[in-house]
């Protein structure tokens, strides 16, 4: 039986753990790859307090009606190689997931990282799919993007 509450995706990025880390974590560097796809800018708004207990504060969105928020807390901060948090998050329409998400960063023999995101607490299936196809592979594809850059 597959568990649905929970996804497991991983990406090789082009860089090192530590680079890769910073990219993830960094406010400034996250203002840029946020919206480094997009064919407008939009509103992105970032605050990182990266430390156990510390909060990471995101809105991000195409314009003041239709903004995404995330508030995540640090539960463990292990830099370059992991990081655990509660996120809560809304969408413009209200509806609100509060999940805990596990990210590794993996040197790979290239120079390369593999990043690992395990993330649980979806209460349905189909929310976890649309994390898995769309939110994870996005993020992925931006911070590549930027790392690229």
């Amino acid at each position: 039986m597959t568990d649905t509450s929970q996804l497991t995706i991983t990406r090789v990025l082009p860089a090192t753990p530590e680079e890769v880390f910073d990219a993830y974590t960094d406010a400034e560097k996250q203002k840029i790859w946020f919206s480094i796809l997009d064919e407008r800018p939009g509103i992105v708004e970032i605050e990182v307090d990266l430390r156990v207990g510390g909060v990471q504060t995101a809105v991000w969105g195409p314009d003041e009606d239709n903004l995404f928020r995330e508030r995540q807390t640090f539960l463990v901060v292990e830099r370059p190689n992991r990081l655990v948090s509660e996120a809560t998050g809304s969408s413009p329409d209200g509806a609100t997931l509060t999940t805990r998400v596990e990210v590794t960063f993996t040197e790979q023999a290239d120079g390369q990282t593999l990043v690992t995101v395990v993330q649980t607490g979806f209460p349905t299936e189909e929310t976890r799919d649309f994390f898995t196809t769309e939110v994870w592979q996005g993020a992925f594809d931006r911070i590549e993007a930027f790392l690229l850059t």
